[in-house]
This record gives C-alpha cells, sequence and structure tokens, in this order.
C-alpha cells in the first residue's frame, strides 16, 4: 500500500522559507518547549510545542501556509506526521530546522532573561552525573558507577536519534516554561547576501 502521507509532507529549505515570510506567505510554527524558543527563535515565529499541537492550533493562518521547525528538523518532521495522521491536508517543514536556518545566514531572535540554551543545559547537568557518578563509584561504592555509564548510554542514543530525553525533561522544568510569552529584544542579525527567488508555496 502506498503512504500517502509521503506526498503531503512537504519539506521547505531557509532560503525559500524566508522568501515566503518576507512575502506573508507562511505562518513560521515552532515546535519545540518554551525554553528552547526563548533562547533562539526565528523571528517572527509562533509558539505551539509538539506536546501541545494539533489542528486547531492552525486554525487561523487564512491562506497563508503554516511551516514547522525545530532545532534540527527531527521534532518537525514528527510533529507534521501527527498533523497529518490527525486529518490536516497537507503540512510543511524547514529541511534542516533553525541550525540550517543560521547556517544560511539568516537571522534569529531571543527572549530577554532567556535561560541557558538547552544544549548548555544538558552538558551542564550530564557532566555534572558523570563526575559524580565518577566519584562516588571510586571512595564509595561501584555501584555509582553505573550512574556514569546510564548518563554515556543516553548521550549515544540522544547522538544517533536527534532526540534527547535529558534536553526533553529539562525543557519542560518551570525556569525554562516561563518564557513562551515574554517579549523579544534582541535579533541577531543576518548575513551577507540576498535571497534567490523562490518557489511559491504550496496551494492551501
Amino acid at each position: 500500500m502506498i503512504d500517502s502521507n509521503r506526498y503531503r509532507l512537504r519539506e521547505v529549505d531557509a532560503a525559500t522559507l524566508r522568501r515566503w515570510i518576507e512575502l506573508d506567505k507562511a505562518v513560521v510554527i515552532d515546535v519545540r518547549e518554551s525554553g528552547e524558543f526563548a533562547t533562539e527563535h526565528i523571528r517572527g515565529a509562533r509558539l505551539v510545542p509538539l506536546s501541545t499541537l494539533s489542528p486547531a492550533a492552525l486554525a487561523d493562518l487564512g491562506e497563508r501556509t503554516p511551516v514547522l521547525y525545530c532545532r534540527s528538523g527531527n521534532r518537525s518532521g514528527r510533529a507534521a506526521q501527527a498533523l497529518l495522521d490527525a486529518g490536516y491536508p497537507e503540512i510543511t517543514h524547514l529541511s534542516g530546522g533553525l541550525q540550517h536556518w543560521k547556517d544560511q545566514g539568516f537571522a534569529t531572535a531571543r527572549v530577554e532573561g532567556a535561560p541557558l540554551d538547552i544544549i548548555r543545559q544538558v552538558q551542564l547537568v550530564a557532566g555534572t552525573l558523570v563526575f559524580v557518578g565518577t566519584v562516588l563509584g571510586a571512595f564509595v561504592h561501584a555501584g555509582f558507577l553505573a550512574l556514569s555509564a546510564a548518563v554515556g548510554a543516553g548521550l549515544v542514543f540522544a547522538g544517533a536519534t536527534g532526540t534527547c530525553g535529558m534536553a526533553v525533561l529539562l525543557s519542560r522544568l518551570p525556569y525554562n516554561r516561563r518564557f513562551a510569552t515574554e517579549r523579544v529584544v534582541c535579533a541577531h542579525p543576518a548575513g551577507p547576501g540576498g535571497v534567490a527567488d523562490a518557489p511559491a508555496p504550496p496551494a492551501g
């Protein structure tokens, strides 16, 4: 049986998305958690976390095309598939996510008072757990080395799949979630160079 969803799930590159935004033909939907959004996001994006995403969240877009994105394109791809499974007729997501957008030199924004980037939070927590597990394993009981091993295994899994359980858990902590509606105060400038003509978004 042919998977019809494959033909309703579209990818767009950063240059094309930027042109759609300039022409007011797209609404950019950030499916990450609020702490990640606060740290850095595409300017003008709307925050709709994957955990709360539904077709109803995209009901007020008019003729504009919704374009989902996340950090790398992994979660936005899953979000797009979930919307298709829920009956949304067609969905587009940004290939390569925010990282691809930044690689092209396009502008991003952050929220005043935003916490550390979620990846840095993961590095701090994971490093602390590995250090503590190693010290306790060496001087208290060897069983504590399992803590270091578990953290290491989690990081390997995150690297292999693009899904980091620790990042998901940290992003749901109160200090990361409270920035969803704060004012954007800093935009990082886009790099040099113009944007080539881009194809029109798919018809609604």
